[in-house]
């Protein structure tokens, strides 16, 4: 039972995770342009790790408050 849960909050977890950085690649290269962001911010290893944390943090936060059913 409990595996069963733990792949729920998985499922969920991926589930945002392929949806947000879909829209993070799609603002960042078609809207904004990633060398924008990279003029404007001095710093390419900046602009990435700040890129991958808005992706990581959010879907650790979504893995982590999944309310798992009993």
């Amino acid at each position: 039972m409990s595996m069963k849960l733990k792949k729920r909050k998985i499922k969920y977890s991926a589930i945002f995770f392929l949806c947000w950085f879909g829209l993070l690649v799609f603002l960042v290269d078609g809207v904004l342009k990633f060398q924008t962001l990279v003029n404007y911010f001095g710093s390419y290893a900046l602009v990435e790790v700040v890129l991958w944390l808005l992706v990581i943090l959010p879907t650790l936060a979504v893995y982590i408050f999944t309310k798992e059913k009993k």
